[in-house]
Order: C-alpha cells, then structure tokens, then sequence
C-alpha cells in the first residue's frame, strides 16, 4: 500500500516538474519569438514618367505619389516621406538612364521601405503615334507586338537595376490606360493594344520577387462611365462618327478640346489624369499596398 501511495505521489511530482518546464518553454520560445512592430516612419520612392510626376494634377499635390502619402498615413498612422522621381516623357531605357546616372536617386531607393513606379506609357505611345493612324487592327497589333518585345528587355533591364539598389522593398507598378476610351470606345484597337502592353509589363514584373502589378486599364480608361450599359451608349453615340477607325486628326482635335468626357482627366492636355483621376489611382494602389504591407512593419525579437 505504501509504495503505492510513493509511486502516486512520483508520478504527480514528475507531472509538475513536466508542467512547470513546458511553461518555461512557453514563455521562452513566446519572450525570444520575432515580432511585428509598426514602423513610426516609412520612406517611399517614387520612379518613372509623368504619371508619377503628377502631370495633369491641378491642385498640384504631387498627383497619386502625393495622395498615396496621405493615404498610407491615415492607414497606418505613421509618418509617410516621399521622393519623387517622375518625369515627363521618359520611356523605360530613359528612366534606367536616370537611375543609372543619378546618384540621388541610387541612394534613396537603397533605403526605400517601399518603391512605386509608372512606366511603359510613353513606350507603346511611341508604336501608336508612328504605326496606328489609318493602318488596320492587324498591322497595329502585329506593330505593338513586334515593339513589345524590345519593351520587355528594357523593362527587364530596369527592374534588375532597381533590384540592385534594393533587393527587398516591395514593388508596386501601375498599368498604363487609354486617355482616349471615352472618344473612341469601338476603336478597339486602341485598347486592345493597351491590354497587351499591360500584360508585357504585368508578365516581365512579376517574376521578380515581392513586385506586384496595380492595374488601372478599366478604372481611368472607362472614367465615370462604369456600367455596360453606359459604355454601350457612347459605343453607338460614336459609331457613325468614326466607322471603328480614327485619324491622326481625330486625336489631335481630341487633345485640342477644353473639356474631357471623362472625369478622370485633365482637360488641360485631354490625356493626363486630373486631381480626381490620380486619387482614384492612388486609392488602386493602397488597396494593393494592404495585401502587403510588410514594408509597413520591422521584425524584432522580444
């Protein structure tokens, strides 16, 4: 009976003993296990061409890059700094040029918690001003696909020179769209080509790491006009106008105009987006920027 009660009274001595080591475990592995903390400052970089630049945005704050700033400020409460290396009319080997001769810019995308980028716009604007007006859907198709595969290596050329001044900041880059949609909506050219060129750039993107592709087609190009129903009516307001083709005419009058159908943008140029339009942007790329968001965090140890 005796050892019975001995051999109970080990076994619950041991059981503690057991316990008590499993809690000290615990609280071990939880005191030494990395933890996400809340930047107070995140450093932003900003790089490509007009869109970036902030073109078109009449309250001049900086267009998405400036609005993106704000956004991520309220999301997160912390303080947002910006560097903004946007620039009008440069195609993608322009804007690797840049980078590679600007030290500035070097220096600041080294320690970016996170980089934004347009590019590819002035790229396929180049193929389409020269090969598009009065050439038929197959030629301008045939001309943008033979022109995409120069595109695709620069565009690999400058996501491998981004990733050498930083091989771990999140990339966020923003789709180029149709300015001209909401005068042209049978042109289907048009945005036929710019589906592809977002999908050359989408595609190129997206094999380097933590780099992720904002597509902006339909919201900027379609404007306010959002239900099929109301593409539909300016597809038939539109048909005995242009006969599903246009002139380099018909787009130079477009740009001369003073007003723009399509609330996104700017009627100062009838091709940048305006304040509105680069808030529906920036509002694109914070809904992005949440899916990750680790550049909002540092890792640490208890």
């Amino acid at each position: 009976m005796k050892k019975r009660i001995w051999l109970f009274l080990i076994i619950i001595a041991l059981l503690l003993i057991g316990g008590g080591g499993y809690h000290y475990w615990q609280q071990e592995a939880s005191h030494n296990s990395p933890k996400k903390v809340l930047k107070s400052k995140v450093k932003l970089v900003a790089i490509g061409d007009s869109l970036t630049q902030g073109v078109g945005d009449q309250k001049q704050q900086g267009g998405y890059v400036g609005i993106i700033k704000q956004l991520l400020a309220n999301q997160y409460h912390n303080q947002v700094i910006t560097y903004n290396y946007g620039k009008s009319g440069d195609r993608s080997d322009q804007i690797l040029q840049r980078l590679q001769h600007q030290s500035v810019i070097q220096h600041n995308l080294k320690s970016a918690d996170v980089i934004v980028m347009t590019v590819g716009g002035n790229d396929l604007s180049q193929v389409l001003y020269a090969k598009a007006p009065g050439k038929s859907a197959n030629q301008v198709e045939t001309a943008v696909q033979k022109a995409g595969i120069s595109y695709r290596k620069k565009l690999r050329q400058l996501m491998r020179a981004i990733r050498q001044e930083n091989k771990t900041a999140p990339i966020f880059v923003i789709s180029i769209y149709n300015p001209y949609y909401v005068y042209f909506p049978n042109v289907t050219t048009m945005e036929n080509s710019v589906t592809i060129w977002n999908h050359y750039t989408q595609a190129t993107v997206q094999k380097y790491q933590q780099t992720y592709f904002v597509n902006i087609q339909k919201l900027m190009s379609y404007g306010q006009y959002t239900s099929a129903s109301s593409r539909s009516s300016l597809v038939s307001q539109t048909e005995q106008a242009n006969q599903s083709s246009t002139k380099q005419s018909d787009l130079i009058q477009v740009m001369n105009t003073s007003s723009n159908l399509n609330n996104y943008i700017s009627p100062s140029d009838n091709y940048h987006p305006n304040y509105r339009g680069y808030t529906k942007m920036a509002q694109a790329l914070l809904k992005v920027m949440k899916q990750h968001n680790q550049f909002e965090y540092r890792i640490v140890k208890e």
